[in-house]
């Protein structure tokens, strides 16, 4: 059951809420423990694709009970508007050698693909340990590229979603839960 209310973070705008923050909490705590179990024992390094996953990783590296380190990199193909340009644009780049490391990804979305096939390819070639993904939402149906994510949490419908660090014109990523957003 979602308890969250629409406006009770003062946003108009939301049509409704997909996901609550109980139900976000759930799966990334079932992650967090795959990932443990997974990788103990192993170097590992968590990386977020920025701006959207750092609320999503900053989780979900709480929810991983084994030592890990974290990463940031950022890349973009949305330029602030609601779809994608087909061209991706790394931004931000990791600061260290990935060599040592089992490199799990966490990425908020994926939706054409084009960016996390962008950055995996990047990634495979500086020669992790292993490399997989962990996204917190799958929209298939938008898929333009043959790319899949090891781990999805929720799948959604080709909906312009927003919250929980995803927005729409910047605005948004502060919900605490996932909503349909109106356009």
């Amino acid at each position: 059951m979602i308890t969250e209310t629409i406006n009770n973070y003062g946003y108009s705008g939301i049509k409704q809420i997909l996901f609550s923050a109980d139900d976000i909490k759930k799966k990334i705590k079932e992650a967090g423990m795959k990932i443990s179990r997974d990788y103990a024992g192993k170097p590992l390094l968590l990386i977020s694709i920025l701006k959207g996953s750092f609320v999503f990783l900053s989780d979900l590296c709480r929810a991983v009970e084994i030592p890990c380190e974290v990463g940031f990199m950022a890349a973009s193909s949305y330029y602030n508007g609601t779809v994608s340009s087909g061209n991706v644009k790394i931004t931000l780049d990791l600061d260290r050698d990935i060599s040592k490391y089992h490199v799990v990804i966490a990425e908020d979305i994926i939706d054409t693909g084009r960016t996390l096939a962008s950055i995996c390819e990047l990634l495979r070639k500086r020669d992790p340990l292993s490399l997989s993904v962990y996204t917190l939402l799958d929209k298939p149906s938008r898929r333009e590229v043959d790319f899949s994510a090891d781990v999805s949490l929720f799948t959604v419908p080709d909906l312009f979603v927003v919250g929980y660090g995803l927005d729409c014109g910047e605005k948004f990523r502060n919900l605490p839960y996932i909503a349909e957003a109106e356009l």
